[in-house]
């Protein structure tokens, strides 16, 4: 029998429970998310079988499944089952009552690319960090700009005036755009700082957009990040965690090293090119079905300064529809959760010389 190396990334976080959801993805495969207390995930004839108190609710052949999340304590994992995930290439994700990857189980092979890593690290003294960065910074501002005119579309005779503040707030923001093209430098090190500024202006514009549209329906103090027990800030914070342990599973297949970005600085255990590339997909990704649910009077439920659990399956839910969602990519209609590979994959042949990287933006 063939050895397997199972790698993991490995941060200590306690966790809670939720329910088991299973989401059709592309090719009709499913993505199998377990937040029962006391499940467990096991093999038998070619099936992942899926238990909850010793009773079988779901089995599922091994070749339907894309990838196993798992977002509770006490959940068991038999070891036939996680090497046959590793020979279907499935990955199996561990996150924490957050919604933040602790763990990844995936086969080694994945990331066996190494003439990708070594161009990777080369690439962050020349010209081609720059390139990259300020490729995130140009995806991000753009989706920015086309989340907004998407949320504004809708609102032009209904509420005139958040129309009127979403165009203008877009039209500034263009100019932030403007502003990257005078950017340029030897390496990275010599222009973040320049890169971030454009970036945080044109994020200081969004949120306050974003604030505008949400009047009268909820209190949005403006953008926090960890420690927000708000409302709207728990639903992006909660969403945005889940959506990593998407890139990094992305950024791994494609045989990059996720700790070593460009626009982020590095940082001992910081995953810095999973932060420079989720810039791209935060917003179509988290922001629209975040705001979409707000908007449309779904009730956030909150547990002191926690999401509730069951706001938590019903964002999840989103999440997972969202993924599923077309968007054009290469002058194809590809899911959301195909593209954020593709690009990874695109980003991978561009260090090594072999292709070209634009940042992906989403229609509106």
């Amino acid at each position: 029998m063939e050895n397997f190396e199972i790698r993991l990334l490995l941060q200590v976080i306690p966790m809670k429970p939720l329910d088991l959801i299973l989401d059709a993805s592309e090719s009709e495969k499913q993505h199998i998310i377990i937040s029962q207390f006391g499940a467990s995930l096991g093999k038998k004839s070619g099936r992942l079988v899926v238990r909850e108190k010793g009773q079988v609710v779901t089995e599922v052949p091994f070749d339907r499944v894309e990838q196993v999340t798992v977002i509770t304590s006490g959940a068991s994992l038999s070891t036939d089952a996680i090497e046959e995930c590793v020979r279907h290439g499935i990955e199996i994700n561990l996150l924490d009552f957050r919604g933040s990857p602790y763990a990844k189980l995936f086969a080694p092979g994945l990331t066996a690319t190494v003439k990708t890593r070594r161009e990777q690290l080369l690439a962050f003294n020349d010209q081609r960090s720059i390139f990259l960065a300020k490729a995130f910074v140009r995806g991000k501002i753009q989706n920015q700009i086309n989340t907004l005119k998407y949320f504004a579309k809708y609102r032009k005779s209904a509420r005139q005036e958040v129309y009127a503040y979403l165009q203008d707030a877009a039209l500034l923001m263009e100019k932030n755009l403007q502003e990257l093209t005078g950017i340029d430098g030897l390496n990275i090190d010599a222009v973040r700082g320049p890169l971030m500024s454009v970036e945080g202006r044109a994020a200081t514009r969004y949120w306050d957009a974003v604030a505008f549209l949400l009047k009268g329906y909820v209190v949005f103090p403006g953008r926090e990040n960890r420690g927000a027990t708000d409302p709207v800030n728990s639903l992006l914070n909660y969403g945005y965690a889940v959506l990593e342990a998407r890139v990094l599973g992305a950024v791994l297949q494609a045989g990059l090293d996720p700790y070593a970005g460009f626009l982020h600085v590095d940082r001992p255990g910081k995953t810095s090119l999973v932060y420079d590339f989720i810039e791209e997909f935060r917003q179509p990704v988290i922001d629209r079905p975040v705001l979409a649910m707000v908007i449309a009077g779904v009730e956030i439920g909150m547990e002191g300064e926690r999401l509730a659990d069951g706001t938590k399956r019903d964002l999840l839910e989103r999440i997972q529809q969202r993924l599923a969602a077309t968007e054009r990519f290469d002058g194809k209609k590809y899911p959301l959760q195909s593209i954020l590979l593709r690009q990874a994959r695109r980003m991978a042949s561009y260090l090594r010389g072999d292709q070209k990287y634009k940042p992906f933006v989403c229609s509106w």
